[in-house]
């Protein structure tokens, strides 16, 4: 899933190839994609693009006069950016593509989803806050006023365990499955500790590896093509997706606990005391 440096980087891109073009084609080819129908996608057209927004995992392309499209990348959805669009219709039904969006320029991108769980989503609306997702999201981790005693107060009555709290998007927004881990590693904590019982000193170490690992990631995606983004976070990734393979801290073997839909990653030695988590839903340290 795209989180917060990969959107980011998404943004920054398409800054870069959008803003000043006119959109002059928005093809739905999977009708499930579109969340709104009013106003309809060909709102869109004719309308040139003034700003890229990122909001939390959200990407807003605002147009001058007309409304915004504001997407959700899900799980399995990405951004494929074309020079040159191809020509034609494209065939509903008939592979991952689910939106395209072209310029007057004959550039412009498709939308695409991998899987059967399509849950990529794409909004029309005149204010980016008429998207529920949207208007759930807690303060951007990055954003300038995010200081340690604003971080503080979200995790003093949090009584979650770190994992789940890094993930929802209405505490802290833009933090995913593999940032979390990754952040929680940097911070030498274990995923399943309660966000409530931190130590000041644990707190600060906890706010100082967010910000400095989404700080990294952001500037290694920086300038980056689109078409390249993934395979940069999963370089960049020190134990998410890396069970088996040795921790780049400490040389023990990252561990993995599965749940029904998604898995963490940590490395036992740096995070758990070198007791291993037991790799079952709700998992607690084995004593």
């Amino acid at each position: 899933m795209p989180e917060l440096p990969e959107v980011e980087a998404l943004k920054d891109f398409l800054t870069e190839n959008l803003v000043g073009h006119e959109i002059v084609r928005v093809l739905p080819v999977a009708i499930s994609v579109l969340k709104t129908y009013e106003p309809p996608v060909s709102a869109l057209e004719g309308h040139e693009v003034t700003a890229v927004h990122r909001h939390g995992k959200f990407l807003d392309l605002e147009t001058a006069d007309g409304p915004h499209l504001v997407t959700h990348l899900a799980r399995a959805g990405w951004l494929h950016w074309k020079d040159e669009l191809p020509s034609g219709m494209p065939r509903p039904g008939k592979g991952p593509l689910a939106l395209r969006v072209a310029l007057e320029t004959g550039a412009g991108f498709d939308l695409t989803e991998a899987g059967t769980q399509k849950r990529l989503a794409v909004y029309l609306v005149q204010d980016p806050g008429q998207v529920p997702g949207v208007a759930r999201l807690g303060p951007d981790p990055l954003a300038d006023d995010f200081d340690e005693r604003r971080f503080t107060a979200l995790l003093k009555d949090e009584r979650r365990q770190l994992k789940g709290a890094l993930r929802d998007q209405s505490l802290v927004a833009g933090v995913g499955n593999a940032y979390s881990d990754e952040i929680l590693h940097a911070a030498r904590m274990s995923p399943f500790k309660l966000a409530s019982s931190l130590t000041p000193e644990e707190t600060t170490r906890l706010y100082e590896a967010l910000r400095t690992t989404l700080t990294d990631a952001v500037e290694r995606s920086r300038g980056l093509a689109a078409g390249r983004l993934k395979a940069e976070k999963k370089s960049g990734l020190r134990v998410h997706g890396r069970t088996g393979e040795p921790c780049p801290v400490c040389g023990d073997t990252v561990r993995e606990v599965s749940f029904s839909d998604s898995s963490l990653q940590y490395c036992p030695t740096c995070q758990t005391g070198g007791k291993p988590l037991a790799d079952r839903r709700l998992s607690r340290l084995l004593k």
